[in-house]
């Protein structure tokens, strides 16, 4: 990938396939061409249509049924602290998944619709990383989690994200203000999508592995679930590599068949499971004995379970 400066967003859309691209130029269809990258053909469909990425919506497609599993499947922890707070990341990336059949590759689809899905696609990624980094902190319960104080902070902190990013990328689309005009050329610039879309997240992934790694290893006194956390963010970090570094090198070689967005979306995939399955190790009864009782409650509730050692603003369960 070639150097980029900050807020320009020309050089990432020639070497990687990214959702965001489809708001600079008219029609972004093949992916990469308008930027002068490799485009990605995929499959001609005839009457100048092309199905490209296939791989990529395949993988989209099979992540939804998946992470509505997940889904159900965290609904049974009655006890589980956090239950509800995951259950939002896990339908923020639902949506995520529906807009990116869509938005990455080539999919016969109006030039005009793919820019509004890819608004969506957009503010669900901050809202849904930023509903990530909120689940760090329901471990060190701050506020009693599954409550209306604890769900509303949820939503309503994700829904301004949401709408923020959402407005400006469909204003970046649309021109209704013109005021984001001048991402239309030149190296496509926009602060707004660049600090909400690209970094925003980063932070919010970063903040979640460093508060996940103090709650498992200083509060709970555990080191398997780490195995699961560092897992996740290495395969986060592989499926960024692959679209950011190496799509290019992909493309080229097989004639614009396939790139890096594919493997991605596989990476990014396995990532969302593997942390799911943190989460469901440290709210699981299978601790050894020593750290069983360190995690063990004296409140008879449903709901919170309180350690005997920390503090009650430091509760944490491992209860089904």
């Amino acid at each position: 990938m070639g150097s980029t400066q900050f807020g320009n967003f020309h050089n990432f859309c020639r070497d990687s396939t990214l959702p965001v691209c489809n708001l600079f130029v008219p029609n972004n269809q093949p992916p990469n061409q308008a930027y002068g990258g490799c485009p990605l053909l995929g499959i001609n469909l005839g009457h100048g249509k092309r199905l490209g990425n296939l791989g990529s919506i395949l993988i989209a497609f099979f992540a939804i049924p998946i992470t509505i599993y997940l889904l159900l499947r965290s609904e049974k922890k009655k006890a589980a602290v956090g239950r509800r707070e995951i259950q939002i990341f896990l339908a923020g990336y639902i949506l995520i998944e529906i807009c990116e059949i869509f938005t990455v590759g080539a999919f016969p689809l109006d030039a005009t619709i793919r820019k509004g899905f890819t608004a969506v696609h957009l503010a669900a990624i901050t809202a849904t990383c930023w509903t990530l980094f909120l689940n760090a902190l329901v471990g060190f319960q701050l506020l009693y989690d599954g409550t209306p104080i604890s769900i509303s902070l949820f939503l309503v902190s994700a829904g301004i994200l949401f709408i923020g990013t959402g407005y400006i990328a469909l204003d970046t689309a649309y021109s209704w203000t013109g005021h984001f005009n001048s991402s239309l050329s030149g190296n496509n610039p926009n602060i707004g999508l660049y600090v909400l879309y690209l970094l925003f997240p980063l932070v919010c992934l970063f903040l979640f592995y460093v508060l996940e790694t103090i709650l498992v290893i200083r509060v709970l006194g555990e080191k398997r679930p780490m195995i699961y956390l560092t897992g996740a963010t290495f395969l986060f970090a592989i499926g960024q590599i692959f679209d950011f570094v190496i799509s290019t090198h992909i493309c080229e070689p097989t004639n614009g068949q396939i790139n890096g967005a594919l493997f991605e979306t596989l990476f990014t995939l396995l990532a969302v499971v593997v942390i799911w399955l943190f989460w469901n190790s440290i709210t699981e009864d299978d601790w050894p004995a020593a750290s069983t009782s360190y995690l063990t409650s004296n409140v008879p509730t449903d709901n919170y379970l309180t350690s005997n050692v920390l503090p009650d603003n430091f509760r944490t369960t491992n209860a089904r």
